[in-house]
C-alpha cells in the first residue's frame, strides 16, 4: 500500500507535469481566483512552494497544495528531505494558538535577558538536540524573558527525567539548565554512566500535565504571549520575526 508520503509525492509531480505546458501563476491572481472557484471557503494565504508550479494554500489549520488553475487539491505533508523539515507542520503551526500558561509561570525556569520586554515559554527536553539548537539561538538574543518549562520525552530519551530533575533541584536553575544545553554539562554521572538521581519538590509532572493539556507533543515547542505557537528549533532571526508577529 502506498503510503501518504509517497502518494503526496507522486501526486504532486502530477500536478508539476499538468503544469508544465502552463504559465506560473501570480500569488495574488492565484488568490483572487481560488476565492472565486471557492466563495464558502475562507483562504488565510496563498504562497508559492520551493516546487515549481505548486502553490500552498492555507485554510485554517488546514494546508492543501495545487497548481495555477486551482482546481486540484492535494492534502498531505511536503518535507525538505534535504534538512529533515515537514515544510507542511510548520505552516500548521503558524495558525495554531493556545492560552499562554501564566497561571503556571513559577513551574518554569526564567531567564531574563536586557529588559526582558517580551515573553515567550518554551517546552524543552534536556536531551533534545533541537531544543540545544533552539538555545544556542535564543542566547544570541536580546531584550527577552524566557519561561523553560522542563519537558522530558522519557520514551525517546530515557535520562531526560532524571537530567530534568537534576537541572530544577540545582542552586540555580538558570546556570544549570544553561550549562547543560550550551555546554552538554549535567549533574555528575554515576559509576554506572547514567545521571546521578536528584530529590527536590518539582514540577516535571505538572508540565507533562500542562503540556498534553496545550496539545504539545514534540520539543522544543514555544508560545509566545500572544498564544502563537512555533514548533521547532529556528535561528535567532527568524525567532525576532516570530517574536515580532511575522511567520
Amino acid at each position: 500500500m502506498m503510503s501518504k508520503q509517497t502518494f503526496l509525492g507522486a501526486s504532486i509531480t502530477l500536478l508539476m507535469g499538468a503544469t508544465a505546458s502552463a504559465q506560473d501563476a501570480n500569488v495574488s491572481d492565484l488568490t483572487q481566483r481560488m476565492r472565486e472557484l471557492y466563495p464558502n471557503t475562507s483562504f488565510r494565504d496563498v504562497r508559492r512552494t520551493p516546487l515549481k508550479g505548486i502553490f500552498e494554500v492555507a485554510m485554517g489549520e488546514n494546508i492543501a497544495y495545487t497548481d495555477a488553475s486551482g482546481r486540484f487539491f492535494m492534502f498531505g505533508h511536503l518535507f525538505d528531505m534535504q534538512t529533515q523539515a515537514d515544510l507542511t507542520a510548520s505552516r500548521q503551526n503558524e495558525a495554531r494558538t493556545v492560552t499562554f500558561p501564566t497561571a503556571l509561570l513559577g513551574n518554569a525556569i526564567k531567564t531574563v535577558k536586557g529588559d526582558g520586554s517580551r515573553v515567550v515559554a518554551v517546552f524543552s527536553d534536556p536531551d533534545c538536540g533541537y531544543c540545544q539548537q533552539l538555545e544556542a539561538s535564543l542566547a544570541q538574543m536580546d531584550n527577552l524573558t524566557v519561561y523553560t518549562f522542563l519537558f522530558p520525552l522519557e520514551t525517546l530519551h530515557p535520562q531526560a527525567m532524571v537530567k530534568a530533575i537534576s537541572i530544577w533541584c540545582a542552586s540555580n536553575r538558570a546556570a544549570a539548565w544553561s550549562q547543560a544545553m550550551l555546554q552538554g554539562k549535567t549533574s555528575a554521572p554515576t559509576t554506572t554512566g547514567h545521571v546521578r538521581l536528584e530529590s527536590c519538590l518539582n514540577p516535571i509532572n505538572e508540565n507533562l500535565v500542562l503540556g498534553g493539556s496545550l496539545g504539545i507533543k514534540a520539543t522544543p515547542t514555544l508560545i509566545a504571549a500572544d498564544g502563537r505557537v512555533l514548533v521547532g528549533a529556528a535561528s535567532a532571526q527568524k525567532l525576532e520575526q516570530w517574536l515580532g508577529g511575522h511567520q
